[in-house]
C-alpha cells in the first residue's frame, strides 16, 4: 500500500524560552522530540495514516524543555504525548494503537486474527528487545544483541505476503523501526557490528522501510544518534 505523502519541513523545537501553543483549543497536537525513538513511533503512525493536516506536530527540545509542557500539558514531562479532545494521552505503544484506532486513514492492523495475534506478541516483546540491547552496551554487545536481531529476522519469516512483520506495514513495524534505525547506526559505528549480517529478512525489512515516506521523514540525524548514545550509554 502506498503511504500518504509526508510534509517536508520540520517545525522548530520549542524550548524554555518558547511560548506554549493555544492549548486545549480543539487542535489535536502530537508532542515529540526529533531525537526520541519512542516519540518517533507515534510520529510514523500519524504520517502513515495521512494525518499531517489533522494532527499538528509540536517538537520539544528535551534538554531545554519549556516549563509549561510539564505544568500544562503532560505532568510526566516526557514525549510523546497527544493532545486530543481536551485530554492528553501518553506512552508510545498506547499512542500507536490510539492514533490508529481513533483517526481516519489506512489501518495499521490487518483483519486476519492470526496476524493480529502475532502483532500483539511482537509488540509485547519489544520491551525485552530494548532491555537486552540497551542494558549491554558496556558488555558483550554481540552476545546479547545478536539473539535479539535473530528474533526479528525469524519473525519476518512468518508471513510471506510482504517484507514486513505481518506482510504489510503495521503497528509491529512501527514499534521496532525507530530502535533498529538507531542500533544499526550505533553498533556499526562503535562496535563495528553489522546487525544485518547473516540476517537477510532483517536487511530486506530495513530496505523496504526506507522506501516509505511516512518513515523516512521521521529519521534521526545519524551523527546526533551516535553522539547522544555515546554520552548516555558509553561514557
Amino acid at each position: 500500500m502506498a503511504t500518504p505523502s509526508v510534509q517536508q519541513i520540520r517545525p522548530a523545537s520549542l524550548d524554555s524560552t518558547s511560548e506554549p501553543p493555544a492549548l486545549f483549543d480543539g487542535t489535536t497536537r502530537l508532542y515529540i522530540s526529533y531525537i526520541c525513538p519512542f516519540a518517533q513511533r507515534a510520529w510514523i503512525t500519524r504520517n502513515f495514516k495521512g494525518l499531517q493536516d489533522k494532527i499538528e506536530l509540536v517538537p520539544i527540545d528535551l534538554p531545554n524543555r519549556p516549563v509549561w509542557y510539564k505544568e500544562k500539558v503532560y505532568p510526566q514531562n516526557k514525549v510523546p504525548s497527544l493532545e486530543h479532545k481536551n485530554k492528553v494521552i501518553g506512552e508510545s505503544l498506547d499512542l500507536v494503537k490510539y492514533i490508529d484506532s481513533n483517526f481516519e486513514g489506512p489501518s495499521l492492523l490487518p483483519d486476519d486474527p492470526e496476524k493480529q495475534k502475532f502483532a500483539e506478541e511482537l509488540i509485547a516483546y519489544s520491551d525485552t528487545f530494548l532491555k537486552e540491547i540497551y542494558g549491554n552496551f558496556k558488555g558483550d554487545i554481540e552476545k546479547h544483541a545478536g539473539p535479539q536481531f535473530d528474533y526479528l529476522d525469524k519473525a519476518l519469516d512468518k508471513f510471506d505476503d510482504g517484507p514486513f512483520f505481518l506482510g504489510q506495514f503495521s503497528q509491529a513495524d512501527i514499534v521496532y523501526a525507530p530502535f533498529v534505525e538507531r542500533f544499526q547506526i550505533l553498533l556499526k559505528e562503535v562496535f563495528n557490528y553489522d546487525i544485518t549480517s547473516g540476517r537477510p529478512k532483517l536487511a530486506k525489512w530495513i530496505e523496504e522501510l526506507n522506501k516509505l515516506d511516512s518513515y523516512i521523514q521521521t529519521k534521526a540525524d545519524p551523527k546526533e544518534v551516535v553522539d547522544l548514545y555515546k554520552k548516555k550509554y558509553l561514557a
